[in-house]
């Protein structure tokens, strides 16, 4: 299954997204901003499938976080996950079949379904 780095504020958020992940047999690294999250991925020696990452964080938000990320790994694909459906997402550096927005609220068995579908593209 996939390496899957997560980036959400919300920590019950966090913890059902982990464990509906790791239930469908993915590894799952967890962090509460943005800044660790990068930190993880300069500093790890792991590499990642997917960065599932909310956009609306303090200090970087998920898009900066997946603009930088991308610059490490550039194969890594992201899912935005959202409570703000009319945030608009202008991707130059990812293509399409590598990104995609989730909007909250949603169940957890659709963020599996749809990890899987963007993992297989």
């Amino acid at each position: 299954m996939a390496n899957i780095l997560i980036a959400e504020d919300d920590t019950s958020m966090l913890g059902f997204l982990k464990l509906a992940l790791e239930k469908a047999g993915h590894t799952v690294t967890d962090k509460t901003n943005g800044v660790d999250a990068l930190e993880t991925l300069k500093n790890e020696n792991a590499v990642f499938d997917l960065l599932l990452t909310d956009i609306v964080m303090p200090g970087m938000d998920g898009i900066e976080l997946s603009q930088q990320a991308t610059k490490f790994q550039p194969e890594l694909k992201v899912m935005f996950i959202t409570g703000f459906s009319a945030v608009a997402v202008g991707r130059e550096d990812i293509k399409e079949d590598k990104a995609k927005v989730l909007s909250k609220p949603f169940h957890l068995n659709d963020l599996v379904e749809q990890v899987e579908t963007l993992l297989a593209a």
